[in-house]
């Protein structure tokens, strides 16, 4: 029997984070970390809300997945994002140790691959996980934002 929880499965669930902030002005980024097919983590970009340009999904999900864990570091979980990590986030989680990135939509601008920004040498990267829902979101997002102005 095939296992419900793949990578599918919680890419959906940074895509609701992504969708929650989408409803509340936030540029759409969903992220979740997951251990043992549990999330301990779950956020979306916060920027916006408090006023900090550090608030993006990632940072808040890795401090949500620290706090339940008791500890910095990530070993043995997974980051589900729906794009792919600026240099920043990239540099928390090489910190964190994760074990394990996954992204939907590549950040062709911005992205931590594009900056040559690099994580840490044990954690696995796999990418382009419900890549169309993730850019589209982005997509409808940016050409509401533009037609609003």
């Amino acid at each position: 029997m095939k296992n419900p929880f793949d990578d599918t499965y919680f890419m959906r669930r940074a895509l609701q984070e992504a969708e929650a902030a989408f409803e509340a002005g936030e540029v759409p980024v969903g992220a979740v970390v997951v251990v043992d097919n549990r999330i301990i983590g779950r956020a979306h970009n916060l920027t916006e809300k408090l006023n900090d340009v550090t608030a993006h999904a990632e940072m808040q999900a890795i401090t949500a997945a620290s706090n339940f864990l008791g500890g910095k570091y990530l070993h043995g979980c997974t980051l589900y994002v729906t794009l792919e990590p600026c240099q920043m986030c990239a540099g928390a989680l090489y910190w964190s140790q994760i074990s394990r990135l996954v992204y939907g939509a590549r950040d062709l601008e911005r992205g931590f691959g594009v900056m040559g920004t690099t994580l840490h040498p044990k954690t696995d990267v796999t990418s382009g996980i419900l890549e169309n829902e993730a850019a589209e979101l982005l997509k409808r997002f940016f050409i509401q934002k533009r037609n609003l102005n």
